[in-house]
Formats: C-alpha cells, structure tokens, sequence
C-alpha cells in the first residue's frame, strides 16, 4: 500500500493530516530546511511529535533540503548529531554534504533525496540508492511513462508529488530569487519570482503585463489508481505554508480514493473530487503526466501549466489592505483566547486591517493569506476578531509585519473548518533535547597528485552553445573551449562529425543539467559516441552523467549545478572519482575560500563572466509567448529563450566578476571560466569581456550576483539589526549625554534641527 504523506508547516497543519488518515508528515525545524517562511516546529514540539506520532505507527520525516556553505557545517553537524538522538523516520535532503556527514558520523539516519537533489532517471536513482539513500522524491516534471520506467529499473524507494504548488523551473535548478538579493530557493528563502506580475515586449500587442511564469497548481488524484499499481511508495501533497484547512481537505481527498478505488473506481474519483472542491488554489494541472513523449511534452506542457491572467496568489482575492488600527483591548483578549495554549507569544500580537477591493467580508474563523507587495513574505492566518468602527468600516486582525498594500486571499471559510485530536500532548514539560556544543571534526580534501589534473591545466576557459561561437571563441587563445550539449551541438559533434580547428582534447563537452528518462537511454548512447570519436572530458551537471560515465575512461569535472557549497559536499564527490570543480554561480568570495584552502585550489574552475539561467523550464514556451524581453516592476529586463530543448530565463545584465581575476589568480585560483552560453557571441561582446579582465576593470551594467555579499541570512540581519540599534542608543546618549530630565534635547539642539528644517 503506498504512504500518503502530507505536509505540517504548523502545529494545526499536523493535527489536520493526522486527523484525516495521512500515514506520515514531513516538517521543517527552524533551520535547514526550504521552507524557512513557514511556522516550522520548536525543539520540544518536534520531539513531542516524534514520540506521538511513533505511539501510532505514524511516520515522521524531517527537511533538511538545503545547501550549506562553509559557515554553517558547525551548526550543521550539532543539527545532525541532535536528529540522530531524537530518531525521526528520515531525512529529506538535498546537499550532499549532509549525506557524506551522515555516512561518517551518522549511519543510522535513514536519508531521503529531496526534489531539489533534480534526479529524474533511474541512473540518478540508483546512484543515489548505492551512496545509501533509501527513497528519493523525483523531479515533479515527470511523466506516469517516465516514473514507470525508473521504478522498472530500481530497487530504491520512490515519492512523488501528487498535488500542490509547481515551480515553473525544472526541479532544483532556479537560481531567480538568489539573483534577486541572495535568497536562494537552494536556501529555503524563495521570494517565488516566477509568481511576480511582469510587463512583456509582445510583438504583436506591445507592452503587455501579467503573470506570465505562475504555474497551475499541481492535481493527480486522477493519475492515482495507476501509480499505486505502479508500487510508488510514496504520495506526496506540497504545501507546509499552506493552512490546517487545506491540508485537511486535500489529505482527506486522497486517503479516500487511496482506500476505496478498487471498489469502486469511478464512485471513489467522484468523491474524491467533491472533497478538493474546497481548495481555493490555482487552477490545476496534471503537467506531465499524459504525454507519451518528451518531444510532445516539451511543445504542449507550458499551455497547460501558465497562464498570464492567472495571479501569483492563492485562495480567493479578498482585496488590498489600505488602513490600520491599534486593536481594542477586547480584541486582543480575544486574539489571546483562540490561539493555541502552547502558541508563540509572537501569536498573541495583532493588529487590525481594513480591506478594500474585493467582494467578500472574511469572519471570524475563515482562513486567510496575506502577500507582501514587495514579495519578501507571506503568510497564513486564521481571523480571531473583528471589529466596526464609528464610520462602518470593518476590521480583521492580521499579524504584525504587513503594510498598506499588501494583498490577502481567503484560504477557506469557518464552515469549512474541523476541530481534529491534539497529535501533541498538553505538557511539553519533559521534551528537553535541543542541539548540543558537539565540535565537527576537520576535514581535509584530496591534495592534487602529479599528473592527476593533467586534463585540466591552468588558464583561460571559455564556454559556448554551439559550434559557430567556438570558432569565434578560439581567437583568444584559451586552453580549453567547453561546448554545451545540445540539440544544435549534438548535430555537429555526432551527425555533421564538424571539423575543429584544435585537438579534441582541448574541447570539454558540458552536459545539460536535466537529464529525464525519456532521454536517458539517448543520452548514454550518444557519451559513448562522443568517447568514441575521441572527446574524453565532460562537465557533470547531473548526478546521472557520473553514473553513465563511470567506467568508460572519462575525465569528470562537477558542474556548477552540482552545488558543491562545502568541503563535506566535495569529498562526497571525491569519493565517486570526481576531482575537478566549477563552483556554483551563487557563490561568493568568502565561502570560496573557506571552501578551497590553498593546497587544493588547483581542483577549481571559478566562473568569471556568465548569464546566469534564472529559470530553466522543460517546455517551450506557448505559441502566444510572443516575446523575447520582459521586465519586473523595478524595470530590470530579462529575456527568455525557447527552443525545441526547452526554455530559459537569463538577465539582460551578465554576471561579472572579470576584474577580480587578477585577486584570483594571486590567491590560488587560477582557472578563469568565461561563459557565453545560451547567448549569441559576437566579436564585440568577447573583445569587451577580454579587455576588461586584462586591464581589471568592472564591466558597465553587469551583476556581482552573490559574490560579495553572499546569500542572504536572517541571523546576519538579525545581527546587523543589532549593532544598529546598539549604534543608534549609544548616538543618543552622546547627543543627550547627561541631557534634560525630561529627555527631551536640549534647547540648541532642537534650534539646530529646526535650522535644518528650514533650509530644506
């Protein structure tokens, strides 16, 4: 019988799929996870968890689906070591780092691949099964023909979404909101770009705005019977920011028709049906799943998952928040009577919203979803008071933190709403276990033996599309040109057999980072046609190339997808005979140094010039898509490409760092990457790109990415806050210094600032 595992992103949400029959939850803590923006658990909560959900043969899975940098490993490590002790049923991972620390210091954690790990093929799979990880969650962009043929050809567990929220970008490969300011998806802090409101250059219409890369929303509850005949292990509903009422009625859904569809196939589907009919979501989408081909997936599926008038928001619109008010003493009682008894204190502070522009008043007990404008947070609430002023203008509590403008969206109405058992005890008095002080052993990486590298000198790198701009490239001179594999490229490598103007030693052939089954038996046929004509070096950018490269006498260099953030994650490739990195285009300065200490920076390749992909989707873009630019309401232009191998969004401005190569070079680093691919190069282009980096200067209207500032970190910014604040109470005290009783400024002060005032 397959699992049907939900989500709990909250205490409500827990008692919600337990109640209504789901076999297992999974949840986040308050770090490490990809859901950073949702309630999460507290220490003694989770550990009641575990030990409830135990005592009913519930199963309890635990994210830690995020890549770590260097500074976090410590921290990391005492998470690991705490987990171990508290005995969740497994861990849903991505970085593989945290496997490698399992595998050395905790054995006994049963390991899960997470969907962001992007492994859509039974070589991932079983890669992945033989590093010692039981199940792994596929990529969401699969078809029930392309699940068949993995569970076919593993013994490994699978899980697979069934119904929830889509990214439009392929499973673990977007890198929109990191370049938006450092929230990474890849760092449970997606700002959901794809879900913003956008303005397009349509050739047709002009300047056109909508929600051009918000996909439908998820729903296979058709697909059901099928997958569980199948023997997928695992039904998986999205949605730990979603309210206790949603995951009520979707688990219910599904746990119906898991339970009856052999009695009655077409009665079970019908009620199964009636029982989602309170999601106020998107629109739905069954994506991937009825198409019997890759080649008619990639034309049909973006019809069937966008939709430029469909908003980012979920639930029904309910209008923009347009005034406040301090709450009455009564509303807070009120506020303080609903919440949970072992709520946060944070629960307990409201204030009150009046909202203009929709057709619907929410009471007390609907559910409701509020949007940040600016995108940076969302949130879910259940309305406790409301109150009437003297004008007749009504008032909901809201939690504090939102402005005027903001939108918000009804999730479910009161009447839809259950009271379900308490999964967690009343006393939480004698669950105590938090992290210890638990120091992570050092590792040390693989110093570079003698001639090991020789496939990768020192030097200049430069990485194109296709075979026209590696004849442009070559007139730089670098040591190696890297070609991606593509649809175009492959014509001349395997079909045309193009002649090359240098050895085939100096090209590396890049591999796609998608890698579907349905073109899995494709893509192990034409590596060993190209190892056959001779080219022997290939950059990995999915874990399925090493396993169809392995023993065929290639030289594997880990691509920048493979996330290499740490040194744990390194050895982890080191020890499947990768010795050779191209560092993520995420990273920064600081962790690359703290990653690569001097003696193994030979192992490098640090890219220094690229138009990073943003989104990378498995589809072509819809025929109506007729457009090449498009811009955010900070007017930043992107542009979007769609070919037969799908699509991909890339900023106008390139990423940057040419000027800096002469502080690499001096510190160890001394492989130089300029990446033109996805792009069109033109002499102009690479003559401006070389020229800068010869005479280090920054390139005009480009991106440092993350490169200086690094990911964006709530504890930096909470320690920024703080030194503000100190900074600001110690300015005080020096302007006031013994200053008036009263703490008013004194008489010439004021008469300086009224100065001021006046002059402006």
């Amino acid at each position: 019988m397959s699992e049907l595992l939900a989500p709990a992103g909250n205490i409500e949400a827990l008692d919600a799929a337990i109640g209504e029959g789901a076999d297992a939850v999974y949840l986040g803590l308050k770090s490490f996870n990809a859901r950073l923006r949702s309630s999460n658990f507290a220490w003694n909560q989770f550990e009641a968890a575990v030990s409830s959900l135990h005592r009913q043969n519930k199963k309890i899975y635990v994210t830690v689906n995020t890549v770590s940098e260097e500074r976090d490993l410590e921290r990391l490590y005492r998470f690991l070591s705490y987990l171990n002790k508290i005995g969740p049923d497994g861990l849903i991972v991505q970085d593989f780092g945290v496997i490698r620390m399992c595998q050395e210091f905790f054995p006994n954690l049963e390991l899960h691949g997470s969907t962001q790990m992007n492994v859509e093929s039974a070589a991932g799979v079983n890669l992945l099964s033989k590093a010692g990880l039981k199940r792994v969650v596929v990529a969401r962009e699969l078809g029930l023909e392309e699940i068949k043929y993995i569970k076919s050809h593993t013994n490994a567990e699978l899980e697979i979404f069934v119904h929830g929220a889509l990214c439009v970008s392929e499973s673990g490969l977007c890198l929109f909101s990191s370049y938006l300011g450092g929230k990474s998806a890849n760092r449970g802090m997606c700002t959901q770009a794809c879900r913003r409101f956008y303005t397009v250059d349509s050739q047709t219409q002009g300047e056109v705005q909508g929600y051009y890369f918000s996909p439908c929303d998820l729903q296979l509850i058709e697909q059901i019977p099928d997958l569980m005949q199948l023997g997928v292990e695992s039904f998986k509903i999205e949605g730990r920011m979603k309210s206790a009422e949603y995951v009520g009625s979707v688990v219910a859904a599904y746990r119906y028709l898991m339970d009856n569809w052999e009695k009655d196939k077409k009665g079970a589907l019908a009620t199964a049906k009636r029982l989602l009919s309170t999601d106020f979501a998107r629109a739905k989408t069954s994506y991937w799943y009825n198409f019997k081909t890759n080649e008619e997936g990639v034309k049909k599926a973006g019809s069937l998952i966008l939709n430029p008038k469909q908003a980012g928001g979920t639930g029904i619109y309910l209008g923009k928040i347009d005034k406040f008010e301090s709450p009455s003493d009564e509303a807070l009682e009120r506020a303080k009577e609903t919440a949970p008894k072992d709520a946060n204190p944070e629960d307990y502070r409201i204030v009150m919203a009046h909202l203009s522009g929709g057709n619907y008043d929410p009471d007390v007990g609907d559910s409701i979803r509020l949007h940040r404008q600016d995108d940076t947070g969302r949130a879910s609430h259940k309305v406790r008071t409301v109150e009437t002023d003297e004008k007749g203008n009504r008032f909901i509590d809201v939690p504090t933190g939102f402005k005027r403008g903001d939108s918000v969206y009804l999730l479910q109405t009161k009447a839809m709403s259950k009271r379900y058992p308490r999964v967690l005890p009343p006393d939480l008095g004698k669950y105590r276990q938090q992290p210890g002080a638990e120091v992570l052993p050092i590792l040390d990486l693989t110093p570079v033996e003698k001639n090991e590298l020789s496939f990768f000198p020192e030097g200049l790198y430069i990485q194109v599309s296709t075979f026209k701009d590696l004849f442009q490239a070559i007139s730089k001179n670098p040591v190696r040109m890297i070609v991606e594999f593509n649809s175009e490229s492959r014509e001349d490598f395997l079909v045309k057999k193009t002649s090359l103007p240098l050895s085939k030693k100096q090209i590396i052939i890049s591999l796609d980072p998608y890698l579907p089954s349905s073109k899995e038996e494709q893509m192990s046929n034409d590596l060993q046609a190209l190892i056959d004509e001779g080219f022997k070096t290939f950059v990995v950018n999915n874990i399925a190339h090493i396993s169809i490269l392995r023993g065929k006498g290639a030289n594997l260099i880990a691509g920048p997808y493979l996330y290499t953030f740490n040194r744990w994650a390194v050895s982890w490739f080191e020890n499947q005979n990768l010795g050779a990195f191209i560092t993520p285009l995420e990273n920064s300065w600081d962790n690359l140094k703290a990653t690569w200490e001097e003696n193994v920076r030979s192992r490098v390749l640090v890219t220094a010039f690229a138009y990073p992909a943003l989104f990378r989707m498995r589809f072509s873009l819809p025929d109506d898509y007729d457009f090449l630019y498009f811009a955010d309401k900070e007017e930043k232009i992107f542009k979007v490409n769609s070919t037969v191998d799908g699509s991909i969004v890339m900023p106008e401005e390139p990423f940057s760092i040419v000027d800096k190569v002469e502080i690499l070079n001096s510190n160890g680093f001394k492989r130089i990457l300029l990446d033109f691919s996805r792009t069109r190069l033109t002499k102009q282009e690479l003559k401006m790109v070389t020229n800068a980096m010869i005479k280090r200067v920054p390139i005009p209207e480009s991106s440092r990415f993350n490169w200086k500032d690094g990911f964006y970190s709530l504890e930096k910014m909470e320690i920024y806050k703080a030194m503000n604040e100190k900074q600001e109470e110690e300015k005080q005290a020096r302007r006031y210094g013994k200053g008036e009783r009263s703490g008013r400024p004194s008489r010439q002060i004021q008469n300086q600032k009224d100065s001021k005032k006046r002059r402006k």
